[in-house]
C-alpha cells in the first residue's frame, strides 16, 4: 500500500472496505497516462463539481511543483528568445490531461434539446474517447442514466471505466470495470467520502509522474 493510500485509510477507517478498488482505480489511471491517454469525467450536480475539481488537481501542480523538462524549456527559449521563452517555461506546469464532460454547456444543451438528454455525456465519450483513455464517473445512486450511457459507450470504444458511488453501487457497480462504493447511503455523506479518495488518487498520480 502506498503511503498516501495508507494515510487515507488511517484518516477515514470506514474506507478500508474500498481499499482494493481504490488501488485498482489508481493502477488503471496510471496505465492510462503511461500509454499517453487522458481522463474523461462525468457526473451531475455536486458530482459535476467533483469532476471539475479533479481536472484542477491533474492539469496543474497539486502537492508538488511540476517544472518543465529541460528539453521543453530549451525549445521555448529557442523559439521565443531567452526572456520570453523563460517566462513561458517558468509559468507552465506539467499536466495530466483530464476533461470534465459536464463543462461544455453549448454542446450539452444543444444535444439534449436536439437529440437526447440522457446521451449528452455519451456523445462526448464517443467524440473524445480513445482506447488508451479512461472514463471516471460519479453517481451517488449508481443509477444516473446519463452516466450509465457514458459508461456503455466508453466500454464499446475500449476505454477503461471507473465509477464512484454509494454503498449499493446501483447499476454502475456491475457496469464499470472498477467501482468504488463508499459505505454510505445519503448523497452528502457519499460525496464527502468521494473527495478524499480522489484527492488521494491525484496525489498518487502526481507522485508517479512528477517526482
Amino acid at each position: 500500500m502506498s503511503a498516501t493510500l495508507q494515510r487515507l485509510i488511517e484518516r477515514y477507517p470506514e474506507l478500508a472496505v474500498c481499499e482494493s478498488d481504490i488501488q485498482r482505480a489508481y493502477e488503471t489511471l496510471y496505465q492510462c497516462y503511461r500509454a499517453g491517454g487522458k481522463i474523461l469525467l462525468a457526473g451531475n450536480g455536486g458530482s459535476a463539481a467533483d469532476c471539475e475539481h479533479i481536472v484542477g488537481e491533474l492539469m496543474k501542480g497539486f502537492m508538488s511543483p511540476r517544472a518543465l523538462p529541460a528539453a521543453e524549456r530549451d525549445k521555448l527559449r529557442s523559439l521565443y528568445g531567452s526572456e520570453e521563452g523563460a517566462y513561458l517555461a517558468d509559468h507552465l506546469q506539467g499536466a495530466l490531461p483530464a476533461i470534465a464532460l459536464s463543462g461544455h454547456s453549448a454542446l450539452s444543451t444543444a444535444f439534449a434539446n436536439d437529440v437526447a438528454a440522457d446521451m449528452v455525456f455519451a456523445q462526448q465519450v464517443y467524440g473524445y474517447g480513445k482506447p488508451e483513455d479512461a472514463l471516471v464517473v460519479f453517481s451517488t445512486s449508481g443509477n444516473s442514466v446519463n452516466v450509465l450511457r457514458a459508461v456503455q459507450v466508453a466500454k464499446s470504444r475500449g476505454l477503461a471505466t471507473i465509477g464512484f458511488t454509494g454503498r449499493s453501487g446501483g447499476k454502475l457497480k456491475a457496469l464499470a470495470d472498477t467501482t468504488i462504493c463508499v459505505p454510505y447511503d445519503v448523497t452528502p455523506d457519499i460525496q464527502e467520502r468521494h473527495l478524499p479518495i480522489y484527492h488521494a488518487l491525484c496525489i498518487m498520480l502526481e507522485e508517479a509522474f512528477f517526482q
